[in-house]
């Protein structure tokens, strides 16, 4: 009886954080690196504000003529607001493939709301880097 109580108590514990981690979309910000910074209308403002000559190169234009919004020594990085998560999947995946960089995306919150998205992009198991701008 006692096992039982133990198994149930730990079965509990382990679906129960499960629960509050992959179904409501909880993100803990510690696991990325998060850059606060004053909202802004446009992409761009971040990208300029982030992407310092000393850390990357902005908008490097491939031969396709697209362009990588942050081009640094290890990734090639896309920046997107947080609802447009799936458009910087890919577009990080293609600039990925065509400089032989490590994809990654750095997603602008807007609320803490905007953590669902981050969510998403994680449940894509891709190997993405994901820089979070906090933007609220």
């Amino acid at each position: 009886m006692k096992v039982r109580i133990i198994n149930f108590v730990i079965a509990l514990l382990v679906f129960g954080a499960g629960y509050v981690y992959f179904d409501v979309g909880y993100v803990p910000l510690e696991l990325y690196e998060v850059q606060n910074m004053e909202p802004a209308q446009k992409e761009a403002y971040y990208v300029e504000k982030w992407c310092s000559a000393s850390f990357g190169r902005r908008e490097y234009v491939l031969l396709d003529k697209t362009r990588v919004d942050c081009y640094t020594k290890d990734y090639a990085i896309e920046f997107d607001f947080a609802h447009k998560w799936a458009e910087s999947i890919g577009q990080s995946l293609y600039y990925s493939k065509m400089t032989n960089k490590k994809p990654a995306v750095a997603i602008i919150l807007n609320s803490p709301d905007d953590l669902k998205y981050v969510k998403r992009i994680e449940k894509t198991k891709q190997d993405i880097k994901i820089f979070l701008i906090k933007a609220y």
